[in-house]
């Protein structure tokens, strides 16, 4: 139980108590000025039914600003959960943006991967063909050099020969 309610509840109680213990005097008539006029009634049930009337209208204003509470508090919850929702689907949303951007960015890549692959064997496949020109140009070069010493070699062999001969 909250503080105020337990205050009010014992203030509550002490009026009634004061009432009941005391109930002759409340109950005993008094000449009461109204301002134009003067009345005979019993001041006590007056003053009584003046507090009773006052505790009826803060409990009707405390029901009235409870209400006004809560139903602003369900307002707030229920736009509160239309921001969240709409945060989700914006999420969301910007997951999926992200997605397509980084598929096409990967299909972008994959495909300059081909071309560079496609390149690159192009350019493998030249050397390959520039290395087995250069060596058969080298085997070549070795073998005419080879030949062309073996002349000498004939040539002179045959020279030293024919000069002993002669």
């Amino acid at each position: 139980m909250q503080i105020r309610t337990l205050l009010f509840a014992i203030i509550l109680g002490a009026i009634a108590a004061l009432a009941a213990l005391n109930w002759e005097a409340f109950n005993a008539p008094t000449a009461l000025w109204l301002g134009g006029t003067t009345v005979q009634a019993p001041l006590g049930l007056v003053m009584l039914g003046l507090t009773t009337l006052l505790a009826a209208f803060f409990l009707a204003l405390f029901i009235q600003l409870q209400s006004h509470s809560l139903l602003e508090s369900r307002r707030h919850t229920k736009e509160l959960q239309l921001q969240r929702e709409r945060a989700d689907q914006a999420e969301a949303s910007r997951y999926t943006e992200l997605r397509q951007f980084i598929e096409l960015e990967m299909r972008t890549i994959d495909k300059q991967n081909l071309e560079l692959r496609g390149a690159l064997l192009d350019r493998l496949d030249r050397l390959n063909t520039g290395i087995a020109t250069a060596i058969e140009q080298s085997g070549n070069t070795v073998a005419a050099h080879i030949g062309e010493l073996e002349d000498r070699l004939e040539r002179g062999s045959n020279g030293v020969t024919l000069n002993r001969l002669a």
